[in-house]
């Protein structure tokens, strides 16, 4: 089978060529140097052929109005585009609760991205995924100061990008559900928390203080917003394991 991984060379959609591949299928691994998604660029080429198209793609900007502006134009450029080439089902990778975060631009982005998606007349399946654990560190590192950490204890549920690139592939061979599918890692966690086991594991010297205030992204958002709302598709790996993995002790 021909799938075609939109931004194929990424933390998430590197992992899912990479899945694919070792089960056999042709996959053509798109990012800038081959398409542009913003101009079409590529595209046609890209498709032709292609019965999966995985859309793993992320804006270069997170400014609210150049984020909205890449998924929009993006869309608009891609359907078409995989009508043309007959393209058989197209999984968007998104975000779980997005749509419950309207105050934050970057989700509102997200959601006008799945709404291109449901609207676009291919068979679709978008995938709602959790935090990546690789996400923890770029969490803390932005409420830095003096030596301090802060971040809030806003509840999450992350993922293994791993974990995440497999359900992501196992879900592109699968016939489309035209709906959403929300995967997550196994267990429920507090973001502090989290930055706390962190700096234990690579001796980072930080200290980390709990700071409610700051929501997420500097924003208030409810309590449950970055948690599936029902059934998920659960990863293995949790947090401890993948930080021993990460960051092995000395022997």
């Amino acid at each position: 089978m021909k799938i075609v991984v939109l931004g194929g060379t990424g933390l998430i959609g590197s992992r899912v060529v990479r899945l694919l591949q070792e089960m056999g299928h042709e996959i053509i691994a798109a990012s800038g140097g081959t398409v542009d998604l913003l101009t079409g660029r590529g595209l046609s080429e890209a498709l032709q052929g292609a019965q999966v198209v995985v859309d793993v793609t992320n804006s270069p900007s997170f400014e609210d109005s150049a984020v909205l502006n890449f998924f929009t134009t993006s869309a608009r450029n891609l359907f078409p585009a995989e009508i043309a080439a007959g393209v058989r089902h197209h999984v968007a990778l998104s975000i779980v609760g997005a749509d419950r975060m309207p105050n934050l631009g970057y989700m509102r982005a997200k959601v006008a991205q799945e709404e291109a998606v449901k609207a676009s007349g291919v068979p679709y399946t978008i995938v709602r995924g959790t935090q990546f654990f690789e996400f923890i560190g770029s969490l803390a590192d932005g409420g830095t100061e003096n030596g301090t950490a802060r971040v809030s204890n806003i509840l999450m549920q992350p993922i293994a990008a791993d974990d995440l690139a497999s359900s992501v592939g196992k879900i592109a061979l699968d016939s489309p559900t035209n709906g959403y599918i929300n995967v997550a890692g196994p267990e429920r966690r507090r973001l502090d928390e989290l930055a706390r086991e962190l700096f234990r594991a690579r001796n980072d010297p930080r200290q980390v203080a709990t700071d409610p205030s700051l929501g997420y992204f500097g924003g208030q958002v409810p309590e449950n917003a970055l948690v599936p709302d029902g059934n998920a598709l659960l990863g293995t790996e949790r947090f401890s394991d993948w930080l021993a993995r990460s960051y092995p002790k000395p022997i």
